[in-house]
């Protein structure tokens, strides 16, 4: 039996059919900003890419946890 996905990663498969790209690449799109605080990144989402506040949400704390950041 497979455990289902927890957390921030549970949004990526509906991330990746609404907007259309991989999560590598919103992944390398964070780390490539300027921007290094959470909610700035999840409001660069928001306003530049059109993401929702939830899915963006998850992709910076993902990313950002990933990275040892938080």
């Amino acid at each position: 039996m497979t455990d289902a996905v927890k957390g921030p990663a549970s949004y990526f498969p509906s991330i990746e059919k609404k907007y259309g790209r991989p999560i590598a690449e919103w992944k390398d799109l964070i780390r490539s900003s300027p921007l290094t605080k959470h909610m700035e990144l999840v409001n660069w989402l928001k306003s530049e890419h059109g993401l929702g506040h939830g899915h963006a949400n998850a992709l910076v704390a993902h990313t950002l946890a990933e990275a040892g950041r938080s």
